[in-house]
């Protein structure tokens, strides 16, 4: 899936000559926490999100220094958040550092983005003009659609025990956390029991997952022990817990 798969479109806008109040209005009224800033082009020249709403005057909640302080952040610094916080227009407060994405950028490197820049959204441009936007809330949107309205995996025609357990024991090996060589995996009627030793206790819950997501499983049963690694007791399942 990429970006125009989706994008919110068309876009909530607002110009850098909007006052503060109109924009705040939109964001309440449409129930969205950011809002592009386009020019009279509809290129993209900045964003004003919520959290450039957090620091006013008006709530008396803007940013205050010691005397002390205000000697070592230096009149540049004062003097912008003093615009930050009093401020009348979306140009005046908004984030000018923007980062988009185009329609074809996979969500990979979208989720990438926002993780890495921690940001909530990205607009979408295309030959220089806003075409949409993915918010959070778009990927979570998506992965609502992606994923099994069940616990267990839906049965599959065909999909026998023995197809289930290899299917189990091929993921656990692949994974870079899988303890392939002391798991065993056994399948009744998508009955899954798994069985063996681990030496962390996180290893638990991701075996228990990965049966779970396999098609065809039913009920997953856990009789894992855990070889505590610095004094070699080994826990069995029923009285294991996570550390903490």
């Amino acid at each position: 899936m990429n970006a125009r798969d989706i994008m919110s479109q068309p876009v909530v806008t607002v110009t850098p000559d909007t006052a503060i109040a109109e924009a705040a209005e939109l964001m309440i009224n449409r129930r969205i926490s950011g809002l592009p800033v386009v020019d009279e082009a509809g290129a993209v020249v900045g964003l004003v999100t919520e959290g450039d709403l957090l620091r006013r005057a008006e709530t008396g909640t803007e940013k205050r220094h010691s005397r002390w302080a205000e000697l070592l952040v230096g009149p540049g610094r004062l003097a912008r958040d003093y615009v930050h916080s009093h401020g009348r227009k979306v140009g005046e407060i908004m984030t000018t550092r923007v980062h988009s994405v185009d329609p074809e950028t996979e969500l990979p490197d979208i989720v990438s983005i926002m993780e890495s820049r921690h940001i909530k959204r990205v607009p979408v441009i295309e030959d220089g003009r806003l075409v949409g936007i993915v918010s959070r809330a778009n990927l979570i949107a998506a992965l609502m659609k992606l994923l099994p309205t069940g616990v267990a995996g839906a049965p599959l025609a065909g999909q026998d025990d023995e197809a289930i357990r290899e299917h189990i024991l091929a993921v656990i090996a692949r994974e870079p956390w899988g303890p392939r060589a002391s798991i065993d995996v056994t399948v009744k009627n998508g009955v899954v029991d798994l069985y063996g030793t681990i030496i962390d206790d996180a290893e638990r819950a991701a075996l228990k997952v990965v049966a779970e997501n396999t098609a065809g499983v039913t009920e997953v049963h856990d009789h894992v022990a855990w070889v505590e690694p610095v004094s070699g007791i080994v826990i069995p399942a029923e009285r294991s817990k996570p550390p903490g």
